[in-house]
């Protein structure tokens, strides 16, 4: 088992500084209530937040205590055909390799195993409620998928972390970006922009442009949508660093955005750097990986056996 522990060191203005000195603060309270003025007041207000799914609310209920009733399952997933569909279409993949092909989505779902078949699900069900099209984002959900997978793997290696906490974050961490580009004019030329730009960050270019990021409006998306609140504010802080010296918060918020970014790069490794697929900064990893790596106890040996481990579920994402 790795075990967990704080960092030390310090960042300033985004750089990394190896000698310890104040820490930031972001209190969960401070964090609510930036996201609170920032919907009520600020250029969020005027940002349609589509509402959360009600058979992703039947889902999170049926989930929130412990390993969910299989005919409840059965029956949100019945609810919508495209969704059953989906289901037995995952369960008929070369994957299972059955003999048999599985022609109900009970079937399916006693093939997939619960946990798979609730992870499949709550991707449908997000994905189609914040469907874009875009060629920007044109594999938006693939790497999503695929980063929730990484979260969860590596979740599965840390002492006291929950494994399915870590595969939310995954996922939903930048869904702040299909929002933005429903609601926002010019957004996909600056996501091209902040991707290319070497002068500034991916968000400092988001709130150029249009005075707020996707991390602000994925934490809005969260909250709304009632996710765990460690999620939430892992997501508002899943681009500022200065949070795993940050004594003022959960520390699983740190061990989350730690986690979000060696995932990031376990799927830009599969998808190939600067690939369709890929939206965060390569040189995130460059700058702050070995600090993330530190934070957890991981080392880099483990990261690249990790890839190795990895690579058939990545391979098996498909859109459902």
């Amino acid at each position: 088992m790795i075990r967990c522990v704080g960092f030390a060191d310090d960042y300033d203005a985004g750089v990394m500084s190896t000698t310890p000195s104040r820490t930031a603060t972001h209190s969960s309270a401070g964090i609510d209530l930036e996201l609170d003025r920032a919907r009520r007041s600020g250029p969020v207000r005027d940002i349609i937040i589509p509402p959360c799914p009600e058979l992703l609310r039947q889902l999170q209920e049926a989930t929130a205590h412990g390993e969910p009733d299989v005919n409840a399952l059965q029956q949100i997933a019945a609810a919508d055909v495209a969704m059953a569909a989906a289901l037995i279409r995952q369960a008929n993949s070369p994957v299972y390799a059955l003999q048999q092909p599985a022609l109900t989505a009970g079937q399916a779902l006693t093939v997939l195993g619960v946990r798979p078949a609730v992870q499949l699900l709550t991707g449908f069900l997000t994905r189609h409620a914040l469907q874009v099209q875009s060629p920007v984002l044109d594999h938006f959900w693939e790497s999503s998928t695929r980063r929730a997978l990484a979260c969860e793997h590596i979740g599965h290696q840390l002492y006291g972390m929950n494994p399915g906490l870590a595969y939310s974050f995954g996922l939903f961490c930048h869904v702040g970006m299909p929002v933005l580009m429903r609601a926002v004019k010019g957004y996909g030329s600056t996501i091209t922009e902040a991707l290319a730009r070497k002068d500034r960050s991916f968000t400092q270019t988001e709130n150029a442009n249009h005075r707020t990021d996707h991390a602000v409006v994925g934490a809005i998306v969260a909250r709304t949508w009632r996710l765990p609140l460690e999620v939430a504010h892992a997501i508002r802080l899943h681009h500022d660093f200065r949070v795993l010296a940050d004594a003022s918060l959960d520390p699983t918020v740190g061990h989350l955005v730690a986690m979000g970014l060696i995932a990031d790069h376990l799927v830009q490794q599969h998808e190939g750097l600067g690939g369709k697929g890929s939206l965060s900064e390569p040189t995130d990893w460059d700058r702050y990986g070995p600090v993330c790596l530190t934070h957890l106890q991981v080392g880099p040996a483990e990261v690249d056996m990790w890839i190795d481990e990895l690579h058939p579920a990545f391979e098996a994402v498909q859109w459902v």
